[in-house]
C-alpha cells in the first residue's frame, strides 16, 4: 500500500512541476519536487520493509530447523 501511495505521490510531483514549469510558478515546480521526493522516500521505504520482513522469515526459518 505504501509503496502505491509512493508512486501516486510521485506521479501527483510531476504533473506539479511541468504544470509550474508551463505556468512559470516556481512554488508550484518546487511542490511538485517535493512531492516526487516524498514519493520516492515512501517506497523506498516500503521496499526496505519487504526486504526486512524477508530477512526475518528466513532467520525464523533457520532457527527452527536448527533446533
Amino acid at each position: 500500500m505504501t509503496e502505491d501511495k509512493g508512486k501516486l505521490d510521485q506521479a501527483k510531483g510531476e504533473v506539479k512541476e511541468k504544470a509550474g514549469k508551463v505556468t512559470g510558478d516556481d512554488k508550484k515546480k518546487a511542490e511538485g519536487f517535493l512531492d516526487k521526493a516524498k514519493g520516492k522516500a515512501k517506497e523506498a521505504s516500503a521496499d526496505l520493509k519487504g526486504k526486512a520482513e524477508d530477512l526475518k522469515e528466513k532467520a525464523e526459518d533457520k532457527f527452527k530447523k536448527d533446533k
